[in-house]
């Protein structure tokens, strides 16, 4: 039931969407600003939304008259950009700066935005959704580890380890964002 190779790259691509890893800094500064971070509710809630959304959201696309392969080909427009985003340095999109460490900045935008959504329903036009579930699972847990060790990750990496680390999982999902366009552009001609 369980095929490791689609948990492994469904798991990198949410990996690499999710970028917990680029998104340190910003864990820091939100840490600086309200002092404690609830890493375990913050996992939690991105968690159930980023599972709901997997089950929920072709049937909300099939209400407004949106195929999965379409939505997989404007995802791949938006991981393309997110790619963009991590391998130039640019920002993009702008959100208002939280004032609190809650749910909303962390579960939603910072782990399970946008990017991840589109990624989420995307994935669902290739691989099983048991599989893309234990992907899911994998990428919280992870998101959890560096959300409570966020300070020992920094410090180990610095700055410069964390923008190298940013700019190769970029090129990763730029790559990722071409090949989820070619497998679905052609079945909207078809």
């Amino acid at each position: 039931m369980f095929d490791f190779k689609q948990i492994f790259t469904a798991g990198m691509i949410l990996f690499a969407v999710i970028d917990i890893i680029g998104s340190i800094p910003i864990i820091v500064d939100l840490r600086k600003k309200v002092g404690h971070i609830q890493s375990e509710k913050a996992s939690i809630v991105a968690c159930v939304l980023m599972i709901a959304f997997l089950f929920v959201g072709e049937t909300i696309l099939n209400l407004i008259g949106i195929d999965v392969n379409s939505f997989a080909v404007a995802g791949a427009f938006i991981i393309f950009f997110l790619a963009i985003e991590m391998i130039l340095g640019v920002q993009l999109y702008k959100d208002d700066a939280p004032e609190t460490a809650a749910i909303v900045p962390l579960a939603f935008p910072l782990i399970a935005g946008a990017g991840t959504m589109t990624s989420i329903l995307s994935l669902k036009s290739e691989f099983d959704t048991p599989n893309i579930i234990v992907a899911i699972i994998l990428n919280v847990a992870v998101v959890y580890a560096v959300l409570k060790s966020s300070k020992k990750i920094e410090k180990l990496f610095g700055k410069q380890g964390i923008s190298v680390i940013r700019k190769i999982f970029g090129v990763v999902l730029l790559a990722i964002a071409v090949k989820l366009f070619v497998a679905n552009i052609q079945s909207l001609f078809n």
